[in-house]
C-alpha cells in the first residue's frame, strides 16, 4: 500500500505538497512508505528524522537499501506500538482507501502525530461522475487506473465525505490543499468537483 515511485520532476503533486509541510529536524512517520524514496528525500533535503511502516517485504528491502529505517506492519492492525505524539508529522498518501477501516486509522494517526498529512483521491471528480453517468461503468483515471475487479481500493470517497468523517471523529482539518489536473481556479472554488485529490492537514481536537 502507498507505493511511492522514484521522485522526479513528474512526481505526484501530493508528495510535493507534503514535503513543504516538513520543517528541519521534524520526526516524520510515513505509513505505507513503499520503497522509501520519499522519506529519503526528506532526510536529505529537510534533515528530517524519518521512519516508515510497510507491509510488503520487497519494498522493505528497497527501503533498507535506500538507507531508510522501516518496520514491517499492517495498517489494518492496531498501531498501539507507536507512542502518542511521538512524531511531528504522520504521512498517509494515497493509502487510506485501501484500508479496511479508514475511520479507525485516522483516529490512530492523529494520536501518534502532532499533525497528519493525508492525501485523498477524489472519487467525486467530475470525470468520475461523467463516466458513471454516461458509460454506466465504474470510473478509471490516472489516480484510479485499476479495473473494478482487481483494484486495491476498497473504500471510495469524495472530499466532502472525508470532511464529514473528520467531523464525526472529532478530528480538526487545519488546512486543505486541493490538487488540480485542469481548471485550477475552479478547483480552488469547487474542489469536490474539480480536484483529482487533496492533501488534508489534520490535528486531534
Amino acid at each position: 500500500m502507498g507505493d511511492k515511485r522514484d521522485l522526479d520532476p513528474n512526481r505526484r503533486r501530493d508528495l510535493e505538497i507534503i514535503a513543504k509541510l516538513v520543517n528541519p529536524g521534524d520526526r516524520v512517520l510515513d505509513l505505507g512508505c513503499g520503497d522509501g524514496m520519499f522519506l529519503r528525500e526528506l532526510q536529505l533535503q529537510h534533515q528530517a528524522d524519518v521512519l516508515g511502516v510497510e507491509i510488503d517485504q520487497d519494498s522493505i528491502v528497497r527501503c533498507v537499501g535506500n538507507g531508510v529505517p522501516v518496520i514491517q506492519g499492517d495498517l489494518n492492525d492496531d498501531l498501539d506500538y507507536l507512542p502518542e505524539k511521538s512524531f511531528d508529522l504522520v504521512v498517509l498518501s494515497h493509502t487510506l482507501q485501501e484500508t479496511r477501516r479508514p475511520d479507525l486509522l485516522l483516529k490512530q494517526i492523529v494520536r501518534i502525530g502532532k499533525r497528519a498529512a493525508v492525501s485523498v483521491i477524489n472519487f467525486g471528480h467530475w470525470r468520475c461522475r461523467m463516466q458513471v453517468a454516461f458509460n454506466g461503468k465504474m470510473p478509471r483515471s490516472s489516480q484510479m487506473p485499476f479495473q473494478w475487479y482487481d483494484t486495491p481500493n476498497i473504500h471510495f470517497c469524495t472530499l466532502q465525505d472525508f470532511r464529514v468523517l473528520c467531523g464525526t471523529l472529532g478530528i480538526k482539518i487545519v488546512a486543505e490543499h486541493p490538487i488540480a489536473a485542469r481548471f485550477p481556479m475552479l478547483t480552488g472554488h469547487f474542489p469536490n468537483l474539480f480536484a483529482v485529490g487533496c492533501v488534508f492537514v489534520l490535528e486531534a481536537e
